[in-house]
């Protein structure tokens, strides 16, 4: 959880030129990865212990998100690859208990690459647990509990970041302190996904410089309107995009009002990189967002009174140059989970 305070022109260069260095949106390792890969194959803990060197190297200094009071945000669960114990280095995705059995997560956590054969597949119930009721990543802490069941919204394609939602049936019910959360109805779901409305982010992804911290994190965001959202992101692109295509004018030779009718174009057909079926928080500083790590936890809401509602689910954010996250990014994209309460429904109801 990136959270480091930024001014906005500086977080606006930054976001051009991540757009500039990729297609601009990553899922943790990038389009074409997975978390789970991730961990599974080491890269993790090799990429701790270059951070952790880097880390004494400048003193120690630790920067990252605030960490989360010891009980709070009683729903997270980190999702384990199985068989390699209790640590920051199995785990690959958050997600979220929103009944006994039942944790809501992304899609793109259990559903990626196959890497030898080509195309998608979905993991197996026995290549990952679920470990609750802890906020700290460490053997002994919370109970690891066995998966029975991995659900994946049909609609969600590999690579693409649409219906980015998940869930997984847990084999029994967890052995420790755990609180379910509440997700809204389509009508409350709206009233949630306005400019403004606070919302708080949780999870064990990387903070600043690649460290994989074992101490949950949280951090204070809030709502940014969908279409400002796209609105930067379509404009950050179009910079890119604009040497090239001054230079397919002059090759091809069109007047003013041809290269200004096809530049219109071109910006018109360009797909929205956040649809209606996400959400946008972040902070107009920058600097406050999910990373790698945090994929399929919860972006919550807190209600009047004293209780939180989960509006989002973390699913995407912008790429630094380096192929990480951009630590000075002004906003993520979250799932809206309003969108999927009958899929929800379904689902749990079937099995």
């Amino acid at each position: 959880m990136i959270d480091t305070l930024k001014s906005l022109p500086a977080a606006a260069a930054l976001l051009g030129l991540s757009l500039a260095a990729s297609p601009g949106l990553t899922q943790d390792a990038g389009p074409v990865a997975s978390p789970f890969a991730f961990a599974e194959s080491d890269m993790k803990a090799e990429q701790r212990k270059t951070a952790a060197a880097a880390r004494e190297a400048a003193g120690g200094k630790v920067i990252g998100g605030k960490i989360a009071a010891d009980g709070a945000w009683p729903w997270q669960v980190a999702l384990m690859v199985a068989g390699r114990g209790v640590s920051p280095d199995s785990q690959f995705c958050g997600g979220s208990m929103i009944l006994d059995q039942w944790v809501l997560t992304a899609s793109h956590c259990i559903f990626m690459p196959d890497q030898q054969n080509g195309g998608y597949f979905q993991l197996d119930p026995s290549q990952f647990a679920v470990l609750v009721g802890t906020n700290v990543l460490a053997e002994g802490q919370g109970d690891l509990v066995p998966v029975a069941g991995v659900f994946r919204n049909p609609n969600y394609v590999g690579g693409e970041f649409d219906n980015d939602v998940a869930l997984i049936k847990l084999a029994r019910k967890p052995n420790a302190n755990y609180q379910t959360i509440t997700v809204p109805d389509s009508e409350f779901g709206d009233i949630l996904d306005q400019q403004g409305v606070p919302t708080i982010v949780t999870g064990w992804g990387l903070t600043e410089g690649g460290a994989n911290p074992a101490e949950m994190r949280e951090a204070e965001i809030q709502i940014i309107d969908r279409d400002a959202c796209n609105g930067a992101m379509l404009e950050a692109r179009a910079q890119v995009a604009s040497r090239p295509f001054s230079e397919a004018v002059d090759a091809f030779g069109l007047g003013n009002d041809d290269a200004q009718a096809a530049w219109q174009a071109l910006v018109d057909r360009a797909p929205r990189p956040l649809t209606q079926n996400m959400l946008c928080s972040g902070t107009f500083e920058g600097g406050k967002t999910s990373c790698s790590g945090d994929s399929g936890g919860p972006l919550v809401v807190p209600l009047e009174d004293g209780t939180y509602i989960q509006a989002g689910v973390v699913a995407w954010g912008l790429t630094a140059e380096n192929g990480g996250c951009l630590e000075t990014a002004i906003f993520s994209a979250y799932t809206k989970v309003a969108n999927y309460l009958p899929w929800l429904e379904q689902t749990i109801a079937q099995n």
